[in-house]
């Protein structure tokens, strides 16, 4: 079977890790937006290994945290932001953002992201 393509390079094709646009609606009725690359293994596991707990809060947290991006690829907080995001922040706003990380491929139609940034190319 000369010119098959293997099944990892299919798979990886397959996988779509390109950023996905997340708009938020917050509690005072402002929208936020940020972008969002579908979940691996890996960045499942270093949220686990972050969150030092079994919490499912502290692990969406830690996936928010990660993943969230601005239009420029651009992380939107730092680990240093944990404590303002369960402090200074609704619940109700923080469980929505946390829940946009985790949420599935349902808002693909908009994911023409800035790729100027490295990693986003």
């Amino acid at each position: 079977m000369a010119g098959s393509i293997k099944f990892i390079d299919r798979l990886r094709k397959a996988a779509r890790l390109e950023p996905i646009k997340r708009e938020i609606v917050l509690a005072t009725g402002d929208e936020v937006v940020m972008w969002v690359t579908p979940l691996t293994a890996a960045e499942r596991d270093r949220a686990r290994k972050n969150a030092r707990s079994d919490d499912a809060n502290a692990f969406a947290l830690q996936l928010l945290i990660s993943k969230a991006r601005d239009a420029d690829g651009q992380p939107l907080f730092t680990p240093g932001d944990v404590a303002a995001l369960r402090n200074e922040v609704r619940d109700e706003d923080l469980q929505k953002l946390m829940l946009a990380v985790l949420g599935g491929e349902d808002e693909e139609e908009d994911s023409d992201m800035k790729s100027t940034s490295e990693g986003f190319e």
